[in-house]
């Protein structure tokens, strides 16, 4: 079976797109091109034939025409049994590339929801754009033949629409935390990994840490840099170790040198339902995690016992559950073993590859 994966916007080494989906299904003996936009050229990497069909571009209409064109040539190219898409863009090219093979459609975000909290759209228009958005998706995800979703909330509305779908949760390769052998430091950390901005909590955690005995490690790069303005101005701020955006090497040992991981996203439409990656790293990498109290992830935390939910706008309440876990070593340790073993048992890439494979297969 040959397969190509197809993406205008992600990185080539893509965690969920390359590390995951494209290595497992090569790992089964499969045939594996992905095409990419970045301009570095084609390699082989993990089985996976990598191939680069233009160089990258910040101008958005650019793109979604420019590079989308390159993206369906090279695709074409490969004679793929099965295409793969990975992001909305590309749903314009469903008619053509039906008439080659099989497409699935891999729907990362709840796309409607995710336009109505994105900062460069002016908020008057978003609305409009996300509704005509929700159509234009909908239109094309009956016509494909299956759809791949990253949240049992997004597959829910997609199986209205088409009947073969399948949720692949994106949960953590758990060889990528085998090695972190936890380093106690003399000064008590916490750590935030991912992007940044104001609806993933970066005003509220950096407030927070005016009221915290402790620094907070903050690895990532911020979407808008009037925020990152604003962020340096808080109280707090002389508290924040800011990385910039780290490798996983570096996140490796930044996990190693925490206490507890923030995941205190702000409670839009877009989160509530969301299962974040980074919430399951913390888990994985043995870190007590402090999350916002939306009923989903209470839900796991508490089954998990393994962090403390809270108020995500509270940055006080924030304050009080690090400074708990910071106190009591002897409890974040067990709240943190405890996530590990969730992970372990219930929420690791291996059971997600099954459902892959099984999905390709059928």
């Amino acid at each position: 079976m040959i397969v190509t994966h197809l993406t205008s916007v992600h990185p080539r080494y893509d965690t969920r797109i390359f590390l995951k989906e494209c290595t497992s299904l090569a790992r089964e003996g499969m045939v594996v091109n992905l095409i990419v936009a970045d301009g570095k050229g084609d390699e082989m990497k993990n089985d996976v034939q990598i191939i680069d069909a233009c160089a990258k571009t910040v101008n958005r209409l650019k793109r979604m025409i420019c590079t989308v064109n390159n993206v369906y040539k090279r695709a074409l190219s490969t004679q793929a049994d099965i295409f793969h898409l990975h992001d909305p863009e590309l749903l314009l090219l469903v008619p053509f590339l039906l008439k080659r093979g099989k497409v699935i459609y891999d729907a990362h975000e709840d796309l409607p929801r995710q336009i109505l909290s994105k900062h460069w759209i002016p908020k008057p228009l978003r609305f409009f754009i996300s509704f005509f958005a929700e159509k234009i998706e909908d239109f094309y995800a009956h016509k494909v033949s299956g759809i791949i979703t990253a949240t049992p909330f997004i597959a829910k509305r997609f199986k209205q629409i088409n009947e073969d779908v399948e949720n692949i949760n994106n949960f953590p390769l758990l060889e990528e935390f085998k090695n972190i052998e936890r380093q106690p430091s003399k000064e008590n950390f916490a750590c935030y990994v991912g992007g940044i901005s104001s609806i993933r909590g970066i005003f509220e955690m950096v407030r927070a840490m005016e009221y915290v005995d402790g620094k907070l490690l903050l690895a990532g790069a911020f979407a808008d840099p009037k925020e990152r303005e604003i962020a340096q101005s808080l109280p707090g701020w002389d508290k924040v170790i800011e990385l910039g955006f780290c490798d996983r090497k570096k996140i490796n040992e930044i996990f190693a040198s925490s206490m507890v991981g923030l995941v205190v996203l702000h409670p839009i439409e877009n989160y509530i339902d969301a299962l974040p990656v980074k919430l399951f790293e913390y888990m994985a990498a043995g870190l007590p995690v402090i999350a916002s109290n939306f009923p989903l992830w209470r839900e796991i935390i508490d089954s998990a016992k393994c962090g403390i939910c809270v108020n995500p706008l509270d940055p006080k309440q924030i304050a009080s559950a690090v400074n708990l876990l910071f106190k009591d070593p002897e409890q974040a340790l067990r709240l943190g073993n405890a996530g590990k073993i969730a992970t372990i048992s219930d929420y690791n890439w291996v059971l997600e590859e099954k459902k892959l494979v099984d999905f390709y297969r059928r």
